[in-house]
């Protein structure tokens, strides 16, 4: 069974931030975007935060609905 890979990425004139998590480690990469927005020698803001934070979150609903939606279909009913 393979892991999904999510990518997340922000480009802030020449600064790039991307980030790279899978399901299973979704509430660190919010902390990180957190503790990135707290530090005060990056121009991460919260609001970058704040926006990146709503996109992991949206993305991490819509593959629950996906995969509810997965099992409800039951293999014979693919084969009809």
């Amino acid at each position: 069974m393979t892991r999904d890979i999510n990518v997340l990425a922000l480009i802030k004139g020449q600064e790039r931030y991307i980030f790279l998590y899978d399901d299973q480690h979704r509430n660190e990469v919010l902390r990180v975007l957190g503790r990135f927005a707290s530090h005060p020698e990056l121009s991460f803001s919260w609001y970058d935060a704040a926006v990146l934070s709503q996109k992991v979150r949206q993305e991490s609903h819509k593959r629950a609905i996906n995969q509810r939606l997965r099992l409800r279909v039951s293999p014979e009913m693919d084969e009809s």
